[in-house]
C-alpha cells in the first residue's frame, strides 16, 4: 500500500470519528450514523490495499 494511500484511508477514518463524536455531541443521530460510516469505508478501503499488498508479495510483482 502507497504511503499516499495509507494517508488518505486514515484520513476519511479520522473525518468519520470527528463527525461520529459532533453528532453525539449536537444528538444529531444522522450526523454520528455517517461518522460511522466513514470510518467503515475507510476501513474497507485499507483492508483492500492490504489485500493487493499480500498478493503483490506472494507473486512477487
Amino acid at each position: 500500500m502507497s504511503t499516499m494511500d495509507k494517508a488518505k484511508n486514515a484520513a476519511e477514518k479520522a473525518k468519520g470519528k470527528v463527525k461520529e463524536y459532533a453528532g453525539q455531541a449536537k444528538g444529531d443521530k444522522r450526523m454520528e450514523t455517517e461518522g460511522k460510516g466513514d470510518q467503515a469505508k475507510g476501513g474497507v478501503k485499507q483492508a483492500g490495499e492490504k489485500m493487493k499488498d499480500a498478493a503483490k508479495d506472494t507473486t512477487g510483482h
